[in-house]
């Protein structure tokens, strides 16, 4: 539980000192290099013990995770956690190297070697992420970062035991038995080199597509001409390409030219656009304030700002977990509307804060995002003759979005009818309800509204 909670802070903040600190306490190594020691003699006891108390050990860091996140205001994926969500066959490298090390110190007693060894093969910080993942519904986030964990943790295990077994652990067992522990140590560093593998080819082709874009643009475009900016995506088919570029002539058929140069380097499918904006060749100085292609000007203007508008609304949709399609655009408005998707636990404060972050989103958009009907109400508190402010502003922003009526019930009618007036003065709506109890929200019945 220490070392889960170190790791959390050291990612969320980030900082590899404190996650170096969280992987010296290594609670999960023990277990694991056990669990090879029982494979190498087939000591079922001992295997028994070690599986038990990693999987105990693993669910406890993700559950304790899970919560602190939950409870945490800070849920942005930071480059530590993104450095946990993509493996690949150097981590299964580092794996099954580390294991070696690791299972010589400890059969030598060198319990030196084994610090080095957990650092290099953190255990604790992949389970975190796996927590992080859980918690904030991403899937991306929880898939990458388990691969990682059980890299990491078949390959020491399996390793450990074909250690112990050169240094002549397991003499008793018969040369069958020896080829059914090889079949299984090849078979699962089989398994996980395929995924793994898929892993790193994926990042390979982002590095040598971002260099031949780069080449390409400098190669098609008049000297003189500088790359302002360039936006990859290479998780859709065909690869899409957008650029600014700052060039001292406009170049027709630009976007033709390179896409099929493109195709060529790259042997896949290319979706290019290129903007650009004239310089004057003698000073650099922009010349044309709007970016546009050769002689169309204004057709351009629509489709970039078409494109900016289907932007706006695939990151309104990601954050608030809605499909694209159910999102709906107030052109004249500059307004983009969105349900988000329920999130068990989530409060009105939740989805209050995913709007904030959508309309942080989408540039020159407005997005306003209405929660599930069945969000839990925020509890309205009144202390000492102050209504809880904060709490009146979540229900007028929960009845305006999804456009409904609160009844406030209970306490004396004076104090109703304050909170329903605060209500409606933060753009609700709200009327008192009925007495008795504590003082309480539920929505007025559709046939009274």
């Amino acid at each position: 539980m220490i070392s889960a909670a170190i790791s959390l802070l050291g990612l969320l903040m980030p900082s590899v000192a404190v996650l170096i600190g969280a992987m010296l306490l290594s609670p999960l190594m023990m277990p694991i290099i056990g669990l090879g020691f029982g494979i190498a003699t087939l000591d079922f006891h001992e295997i028994r013990r070690a599986a038990t108390a990693l999987a105990l050990g693993s669910v406890i860091a993700v559950t304790m995770s899970v919560v602190l996140i939950l409870l945490s205001p800070v849920q942005t994926i930071t480059s530590e956690i993104a450095g946990r969500t993509q493996p690949t066959l150097f981590d299964l490298l580092v794996a099954l190297l580390s294991a070696i090390a690791g299972g010589y110190a400890l059969i030598r007693g060198r319990g030196g070697t084994v610090v080095g060894v957990a650092i290099a093969i953190a255990l604790m910080p992949p389970l975190v992420v796996v927590g992080f993942g859980i918690a904030t519904w991403n899937w991306v986030v929880f898939s990458g970062a388990l691969l990682l964990f059980l890299t990491n943790a078949i390959t020491i295990a399996l390793t450990a035991a074909l250690v112990a077994r050169c240094y002549g652990f397991g003499s008793h067992l018969s040369p069958h038995h020896t080829g059914w522990q090889l079949v299984l140590f090849a078979v699962a560093i089989g398994l996980l080199s395929v995924p793994l593998g898929a892993g790193l080819r994926r990042i390979a082709f982002e590095a040598v597509a971002q260099r031949q874009v780069r080449d390409a643009l400098g190669d098609d475009f008049p000297p003189g001409a500088r790359l302002s900016q360039v936006e990859i995506d290479h998780g859709i088919d065909p690869v899409r390409v957008r650029a600014v570029m700052l060039t001292p002539r406009i170049e027709p058929d630009a976007d033709r030219k390179l896409a099929a140069d493109l195709r060529q380097r790259l042997a896949r499918a290319v979706d290019v656009h290129i903007d650009q904006v004239r310089i004057s060749p003698e000073n650099g100085a922009v010349e044309a304030a709007q970016i546009a292609r050769a002689g169309h000007g204004e057709a351009l203007s629509a489709t970039t700002a078409a494109r900016a508008r289907d932007r706006a609304v695939a990151d309104v949709a990601m954050i608030v977990g809605a499909a694209p399609a159910t999102v709906r655009v107030d052109e004249p408005a500059r307004t983009i509307r969105a349900t988000a998707a329920p999130l068990p636990g989530l409060t009105v404060a939740g989805y209050r804060d995913l709007e904030r972050r959508a309309d942080a989103a989408a540039a020159g958009w407005q997005a306003i995002v209405a929660p599930p009907d069945d969000v839990a109400l925020p509890v309205v508190a009144i202390r000492s003759g102050v209504i809880d402010d904060a709490a009146l502003g979540e229900a007028g922003w929960v009845s305006a979005r999804l456009a409904r009526t609160l009844l406030v019930d209970g306490a004396t009618l004076r104090q109703r009818t304050a909170v329903a007036e605060g209500i409606v003065a933060r753009g609700g709506l709200a009327a008192p309800g009925r007495a008795g109890g504590r003082l309480r929200l539920r929505w007025m019945p559709p046939a009274a509204e």
